[in-house]
């Protein structure tokens, strides 16, 4: 099977706004003129309403309520606004996957961006906003294959439980590719960031690249605090097998494990979004 027999199935890909997707094209521009970005949210009316129910819920306590886009800029910032149109835009692409629990799949997503931005604050190689999106569609190679081919994505989730074997094995036998490769082909044709694909292929295990994406190794630092959290390990257990390999090619030093803890804790605040 090649990648292209999934892209090919164009009735099926998600259905990102255009809005979203010239925001994530416009990530590392300094020159982007985000006051239009905001504008054009406004006129999206099922996006506008879904930013504004988030803005308004007690995570962000607020002292009033937002009734507009534009109010929303002005009490959170650009920042913000940027990651929930981008994080909405996504979870809305698609309604409901056969094989998915559509809700964990974004929640967990949700939590790996968060942690990717985390730990690209802490380093000078990756932008955290490009780290914080790279997270959000980490995993988005895989929603491809349910989308696309549902029957293969169930017999492949079948034979990882049947034979304890890795999804990427498990891939690899059924496919000859991997979702991740996968998800950059997808991205690629979205005209995003070619960093943004790259991390996605590299996510995984970013030191068997040669030329390791820092990007990339955000994000598997990020999925590595998401295992522990959803697998509730003990944080001493955390940080004995924290990869600080990858933790180096990001650019972060030993010194990250005193704030496992803290990262352990994050909250996207974004969960809303999936519901």
């Amino acid at each position: 099977m090649e990648i292209r027999e999934l892209l090919d199935q164009t009735s099926k890909l998600p259905n990102v706004p255009d809005v979203v997707k010239e925001l994530i094209q416009q990530l590392n521009n300094p020159a982007a003129k985000y006051e239009e970005i905001a504008e054009k949210v406004s006129q999206d009316q099922t996006l506008s309403l879904k930013i504004l129910r988030l803005v308004n819920s007690a995570h962000f306590g607020l002292s009033r309520k937002v009734a507009s886009i534009e109010e929303a800029v002005v009490m959170l910032g650009m920042a913000r606004l940027k990651t929930m149109v981008i994080a909405s835009g996504l979870v809305g692409s698609v309604k409901e996957i056969e094989g998915i629990n559509l809700k964990t799949f974004w929640s967990e997503a949700f939590f790996v961006a968060t942690a990717a931005r985390f730990f690209a604050e802490r380093t000078d190689r990756a932008d955290p906003d490009m780290a914080f999106t790279a997270g959000l569609v980490h995993n988005i190679g895989r929603l491809l294959l349910h989308l696309a081919k549902p029957k293969l994505a169930q017999a492949i989730q079948i034979r990882i439980e049947e034979t304890n074997c890795s999804r990427s094995d498990a891939e690899m036998e059924r496919l000859g590719f991997v979702t991740p490769q996968a998800g950059q082909a997808l991205l690629s044709m979205w005209s995003f960031p070619e960093e943004l694909g790259e991390a996605v292929l590299q996510h995984k295990k970013p030191l068997d690249f040669e030329d390791t994406s820092p990007l990339a190794a955000v994000v598997n630092l990020a999925c590595v605090v998401n295992a522990a959290r959803r697998a509730e390990t003990e944080l001493a257990e955390l940080r004995d097998f924290f990869p600080l390999d990858v933790a180096e090619a990001a650019g972060l030093g030993s010194g990250i494990l005193s704030e496992l803890s803290d990262a352990l804790e994050l909250e996207s605040g974004l969960e809303g979004l999936a519901e």
